[in-house]
């Protein structure tokens, strides 16, 4: 069981979260919904426990990964060594699979800076889902691909958290994305940000 109980998080004077509280366990996506500046990053970061100043208690697994809205690799690395430094476990027939599986295997030898956006935000997933994470933490990973990009990324998300089945925290400002890929669904909004509203997903949508 993941456990969500931030209390209080500000920065300086400036208080941006407030009682933000939620479960959910493994295997369950939850996606988070609200205004640009509301604070759903900041939560992430809490979440993802890259930052620690705030008011609360967060429970959570060890094995977790993070896609930031950009993708954050290693410019002077291969696509394939951004694997497997990240991975030292990976051999390098298993990070080849993991390209592979995100359609960028023959980019393997090249640089980050050789790869198109939607390329390098397939090497992001393929690294955060290599680790096979209990909790995958997922912030706009969508943003700034045009429609058709944007629908294979989602496809691809979908098998992989299929194949893996870890809990994911989706913050998105897509309602659509929020449906396709979450059970339940968590909405922001204030100053400090708190959750107005808890809803569900499509009917019918597993875990």
């Amino acid at each position: 069981m993941i456990r969500i109980d931030v209390r209080r998080k500000a920065f300086g004077e400036e208080e941006v979260l407030r009682d933000i509280r939620f479960e959910m366990e493994i295997g369950e996506t939850v996606a988070i919904l609200g205004p640009s500046g509301v604070g759903k990053s900041t939560l992430l970061r809490l979440v993802a426990g890259i930052d620690t100043a705030f008011e609360g208690e967060i429970t959570r697994p060890e094995n977790i990964a993070m896609v930031f809205q950009e993708p954050v690799l290693l410019p002077w690395r291969s696509v394939i060594e951004n694997l497997t430094l990240v991975h030292p476990q990976l051999g390098s027939q298993a990070a080849l699979s993991a390209l592979e599986r995100t359609g960028i295997a023959d980019r393997a030898g090249l640089f980050p800076g050789q790869l198109s956006l939607g390329q390098q935000r397939r090497l992001a997933l393929a690294r955060a889902f290599a680790g096979r994470p209990e909790l995958l933490v997922l912030d706009e990973p969508y943003v700034s691909l045009d429609p058709a990009m944007a629908e294979d990324m989602l496809a691809l998300t979908e098998a992989l958290i299929a194949e893996t089945a870890p809990a994911v925290i989706l913050v998105t400002h897509s309602e659509a994305e929020a449906r396709r890929l979450a059970r339940s669904c968590l909405r922001l909004a204030g100053k400090p940000a708190t959750i107005i509203e808890e809803f569900a997903a499509a009917p019918g949508r597993a875990s």
